[in-house]
């Protein structure tokens, strides 16, 4: 368990309030940002099939949750979903979704490996989203533009809840920075990962932190990536600092999608050549789904930063250590 309750913490607003400006908060977002990227809500599966490809990998270390159902007579695996980035873009064939539209779903998933602390939970509940690209979009610019778009609704997100509130005071920044990996590694050479996301959301605010996955020059990745879904040289993380608890908050992973070339390349890479095989890897490989940008939204992250809680368990029901919810009770902290 690793919690960090700054001196003096006391939640503005209480437990019924707190409810109500989550609502506040998700209703309003989820409009601008199906407005803003042009997408429809579509139903998502709690559960995949085991074995397919379609589960989210995640670092590749995770292992997901299963059980087992009869099926025409025998036993079949099914798996509680880690992430929906790959079944988002088998949906938008499905739907055949046209170039210039996307979907967008309400994404719930149990990550047992996660170490729960203020921002980390065993329930993971985010906006899944994938829109359709052409090859020519495949590129750096068109990658900024929609974060710039995403970050617009985090900002009119904020206007709101400044006209809502008498007391609520602005915490984003007007712009986005945009870094890559590379550039963060020059920076600070002697700092860990975690160090440096730190230290560029202080010095920047916002940043858009771009290339995650592939080797630096160091010979280290900034973090791992699965290799089946973004290209790592056309992904990344909206990253923001967190005044509450002083440090770096990611809000959003996402990124343009892997055409065949790039899956290649990055199951080499990783050494996960096998994945081919697999229903998921195979439709990639004879090009029988589309070119595809897509993220997911963390829903309780930013309730959490914009109502400026110090632990997650503030605006999202799970389970918290023993330890931790004896700890969070001394300092009046409710977890839900």
């Amino acid at each position: 368990m690793e919690l960090q309750i700054p001196k003096g913490y006391k939640s503005s607003l209480d437990l019924l309030e707190t409810q109500k400006a989550i609502k506040i908060i998700k209703d309003f977002f989820q409009y601008r940002l199906a407005e803003t990227l042009n997408l429809t809500r579509v139903s998502a599966p709690l559960f995949v099939r085991a074995n397919t490809g379609i589960n989210d990998n995640l670092n590749g270390v995770e292992k997901p949750v299963g059980f087992e159902f009869l099926e025409d007579g025998t036993m079949s695996r099914l798996e509680i979903v880690q992430s929906l980035a790959k079944w988002k873009r088998i949906a938008l064939k499905n739907y055949n979704i046209p170039v210039g539209e996307g979907i967008y779903t309400d994404m719930n998933a149990i990550r047992p490996s996660e170490i729960c602390d203020n921002t980390h939970s065993l329930y993971v509940d985010q906006w899944d989203w994938e829109k359709v690209i052409s090859n020519e979009h495949r590129n750096l610019e068109f990658l900024k533009e929609t974060v710039r778009n995403i970050y617009k609704c985090f900002l009119d997100t904020q206007t709101m809840l400044i006209n809502s509130y008498d007391d609520y005071e602005k915490i984003l920044k007007d712009e986005i920075t945009f870094i890559t990996t590379e550039e963060l590694e020059e920076m600070y050479p002697d700092n860990t990962p975690e160090e440096r996301e730190n230290l560029i959301t202080k010095k920047y605010g916002s940043v858009f932190l771009i290339g995650i996955g592939d080797a630096l020059k160091s010979g280290e990745s900034h973090s791992d990536r699965s290799p089946d879904y973004d290209d790592w040289s056309l992904n990344g993380d909206i990253l923001v600092y967190n005044p509450v608890l002083d440090n770096c908050l990611e809000l959003s992973s996402m990124g343009i999608r892997v055409d065949k070339d790039r899956l290649v390349y990055q199951l080499d890479k990783k050494q996960n050549n096998d994945r081919k095989n697999l229903e998921y890897h195979r439709m990639l490989l004879n090009d029988e789904l589309p070119q595809s940008i897509g993220g997911g939204i963390g829903q309780s992250r930013i309730c959490m930063f914009f109502l400026q809680k110090a632990h997650i368990g503030e605006v999202q029901s799970s389970i918290w250590p023993k330890e931790m919810l004896v700890e969070c009770n001394k300092l009046g902290i409710k977890l839900l």
